[in-house]
This record gives C-alpha cells, sequence and structure tokens, in this order.
C-alpha cells in the first residue's frame, strides 16, 4: 500500500483510536506528523507523543487524552489542504476555527505552526488541518 497522505493517515488513526477509546496510537515516523503532534501536544488536545525507534523503521506513538467522563479531548479532526486540493491562505485569510476555540494548522516558511502563531508572525501557508 502506497501512502498519498501521511497526514490524512495521521488524523484516521487519532480519530480510529479515540472511537476505540485506546490509550495510545502508533503510526509510521515523519517530520510532519511529528510537528503536527507536538502542536496538539502543546495545544493540549493529547497526553503527549514520542518517538519510538525498535525495529528497523520508527514509529511515533500518541498518547490520547481523555476527560474524567471518558470524553476524548479532540472533537474534530479535519483535513483541509488534501493532495489533489491543496487550501493555501496568506496571512490575512488564515481562517478561525470554532470562532477561535479550535486550532489549524500550517505549514510555512517557518516551519509548522498553529494558525494563531502564523497570524502573529504575520505569515500564510498551506492550512494542513483543523482540531478542535
Amino acid at each position: 500500500m502506497s501512502m498519498t497522505d501521511p497526514i490524512a493517515d495521521l488524523l484516521t488513526r487519532i480519530r480510529n483510536a479515540l472511537m476505540a477509546h485506546h490509550d495510545t496510537v502508533e503510526m509510521p515516523y515523519s517530520k510532519i506528523k511529528v510537528a503536527i503532534v507536538k502542536i496538539l501536544e502543546q495545544e493540549g488536545f493529547i497526553g503527549g507523543q514520542h518517538v519510538v525507534e525498535t525495529g528497523p523503521f520508527p514509529t511515533v506513538k500518541v498518547e490520547l487524552k481523555y476527560d474524567a467522563d471518558s470524553v476524548p479531548a479532540i472533537r474534530s479532526l479535519k483535513r483541509t489542504s488534501k493532495p489533489g486540493c491543496r487550501v493555501y491562505a496568506g496571512r490575512d485569510e488564515i481562517p478561525l476555527v470554532l470562532g477561535g476555540m479550535g486550532i489549524n494548522i500550517l505549514s510555512t516558511s517557518s516551519g509548522v505552526m498553529t494558525g494563531r502563531k502564523a497570524r502573529e508572525q504575520g505569515i500564510g501557508g498551506e492550512v494542513l488541518c483543523e482540531v478542535y
């Protein structure tokens, strides 16, 4: 199976693991995935993440987060820009997610960051996904 969209794969694996109430989820390593899960961790959507280097290929292990009633911290993960239809936003066009309640993750010339950080730095980029 060739993977054409590793970001969609990452989001789907997290979504599926949350629905199945798993504590952790593992996926093949890539720099962009690590950058995205680091943002999810900083923003409090996941418990933690680390790269597992056992075997020939490293993997990314994500610790999922639930509240006291075992409701997932992430309610929605949506892929915005897809390989067949890229979505770019200039610095003044970065969309708000749920009126600022959620975050979007952008790939910019200064690396992968949240939409809020990109707005602060006055740069646009490719809108990878939105999370709330």
